[in-house]
């Protein structure tokens, strides 16, 4: 039996104690007060509650039409962990009303008779924590109206899920899962009858499984910035939850949590997203606000300047615009089945409005789109066609994972008076064509122009070798490849003089214009892979193509406001709150 076929039986073994012991402890476990209730703190979105409402659960992308019901049943991992996590009762609660507390009430009781005694799917601990955490920040809500029967089923599975954590918490997988299993742990310590004396065990527990993930610039080996976003509302949560009850925060998680928000303020944009790479979305709508709110609360008084880098992501900032860059290698052992040949890829926020992303990650789109959105094309950066800047390998049970990528990347800030500048290479073409990717970045200093420049270079005559080599197979003709700008679905684009430009109207009445040094400017067919949504949402993107013929190859853009778009643009139109179209 391989390492591999290991872990796996020894997980799945695992996961069927889990299952047996919440049944076990669902014959014995008896009801537990609530002897406070921490404030809730996930950002709940009204608009969705109402969707609930009128029958509508749409999880992970995946919809279910169930009226006056929750449909525990659904497809997809991610859609499973939000339904069996209650995660949907943020919503409900915001809401408000009779039929909202209706509607959790019976998917409560629903859960219980059918799930409660260790059935389905919602037994690992970070799930089992998920659920109990918005079941105690919830009580009143979900309480409320119950009848005694339903009052002393809910405590007592309450009382069930805390004595699972207690026992099943360390078991977690490290990481996220572990985290949030030790959080749970800790909420219910803080706010169940009896449970005073496992406070402080858990609050260490949950510390230390956060100290091992989070490095000394505040991010975590898997650069997937949402992942970061969720250890950190966490912890903050767990932080709050103790001083509220007057405990300490401690030190050592004041100074972790202090470097997580300096590397959450590095890769949020203009429009308070965050950064679309290695797996991650810009987070659910106002939750890194509320998040870095409530940690700057807990911490008052300290002048917080951002910095230039964190997590492998470089940013350049002026005015009201943001340029995010992925500015490392790719996370190959942290994350080998999520990580994406984006090295060098950036993102462009004005004000409320994004220019240019990534397409995003593809996973709640099935294993195609998850592939394709890995592909360095689906980045805003320079591939070759057919290739990408890392290297694709098909793994045992078909996974598809980053084997070999770019070994070297080079970043040098140039920062000047009139512009935030930095200077990029990388070496994840050297092994293919012999060729390093440059890239150099220019941010005025209002803001309103970024400038580009993507050179290919052969420097040593190992790499001249390859490269000739390359030549050799194409008769001459060079090594065709494209630099790919994809744009937001928001923004509309157009071609214009003739082919040589390319105007960008945002709906906030911005106008950006996209030019080339002398050469002709291609729109193609693109796609933003957002979380959430049912499908795919077509866009554009700016394509400029060439050829690689000799030992340095150059290409010249900018980004620049149009002359009559005015510096402080009044943004009154609003987004659509749940990126359902469909519904």
């Amino acid at each position: 039996m391989d390492a591999e076929t290991a872990r796996a039986a020894g997980m799945h073994k695992i996961r069927m104690m889990d299952r047996l012991m919440a049944r076990w402890l669902a014959m014995r476990a008896g009801p537990r007060a609530l002897t406070s209730q921490p404030e809730p703190r996930g950002v709940g979105q009204f608009a969705r509650g109402q969707q609930m409402l009128a029958g509508n659960f749409l999880m992970a992308g995946e919809l279910r039409q169930s009226p006056d019901t929750v449909p525990f049943e659904a497809t997809s991992l991610a859609a499973i962990e939000g339904l069996h996590g209650f995660v949907w009762l943020d919503d409900l609660a915001v809401v408000g009303d009779v039929r909202a507390r209706k509607l959790a009430q019976r998917g409560l009781r629903d859960w219980i008779a059918q799930y409660g005694r260790g059935a389905g799917p919602g037994w690992t601990p970070e799930l089992i924590a998920r659920r109990l955490m918005r079941w105690i920040v919830h009580a009143v809500f979900l309480m409320q109206g119950l009848d005694g029967a339903g009052h002393r089923d809910f405590l007592r599975a309450m009382a069930q899920h805390a004595a699972l954590l207690d026992r099943r918490a360390a078991r977690a997988r490290p990481g996220l899962p572990r985290i949030e299993a030790q959080v749970g742990r800790l909420y219910a310590a803080l706010s169940l009858e009896g449970m005073s004396d496992q406070i402080a065990p858990a609050s260490a527990a949950a510390l230390a499984a956060a100290e091992r993930q989070i490095q000394q610039d505040g991010g975590i080996a898997t650069r997937n910035p949402e992942e970061l976003l969720h250890i950190f509302e966490l912890l903050i949560w767990a932080a709050q939850a103790l001083a509220d009850h007057q405990r300490p925060v401690g030190d050592r998680l004041g100074a972790l949590l202090e470097r997580m928000a300096g590397a959450l303020r590095v890769l949020r944009h203009a429009d308070g997203g965050l950064a679309r790479f290695h797996g991650g979305g810009r987070g659910g709508e106002g939750v890194l606000g509320a998040a870095l709110g409530l940690h700057d609360r807990l911490r008052p008084g300290q002048i917080r300047p951002v910095a230039d880098q964190a997590m492998g992501y470089a940013r350049l900032a002026a005015g009201r615009c943001t340029v995010l860059i992925d500015a490392a290698p790719p996370p190959l052992k942290a994350a080998p089945a999520r990580a994406h040949a984006a090295t060098l890829a950036f993102e462009l926020t004005s004000n409320r409005r994004s220019v240019v992303v990534s397409c995003g990650d593809g996973r709640s789109f099935g294993p195609d789109w998850h592939r394709a959105s890995r592909a360095t094309a689906s980045h805003s950066t320079l591939a070759f066609d057919g290739y990408s800047s890392a290297r694709f390998a098909t793994m045992r049970k078909a996974r598809l994972e980053l084997a070999d990528g770019p070994r070297h990347v080079g970043l040098e800030f140039r920062h000047a008076p009139h512009a935030r500048a930095i200077a990029l290479g990388h070496d994840g073409y050297v092994a293919t064509h012999g060729l390093e990717h440059l890239r150099y970045l220019d941010l005025s200093a209002d803001g309103r122009v970024l400038s580009g420049e993507d050179m290919l270079v052969a420097t040593t005559r190992a790499e001249r070798r390859r490269f000739d080599a390359v030549l050799a197979r194409t008769g001459k003709s060079g090594a065709p490849y494209a630099v790919r700008f994809h744009l937001h679905p928001e923004a509309e684009a157009s071609l214009d003089m003739n082919g040589t430009a390319v105007s960008i109207a945002l709906r906030s009445g911005e106008i950006w214009v996209f030019r080339a040094d002398g050469m002709q400017i291609a729109l193609a067919p693109s796609v933003y892979l957002e979380k959430g949504r049912l499908k795919p949402r077509p866009t554009q993107q700016i394509v400029l193509s060439s050829r690689a013929t000799d030992y340095t190859s150059q290409i010249n853009w900018s980004f620049a406001k149009a002359q009559e778009t005015p510096g402080p643009v009044r943004d009154l139109v609003q987004d659509d709150p749940l990126a359902v179209p469909d519904l």
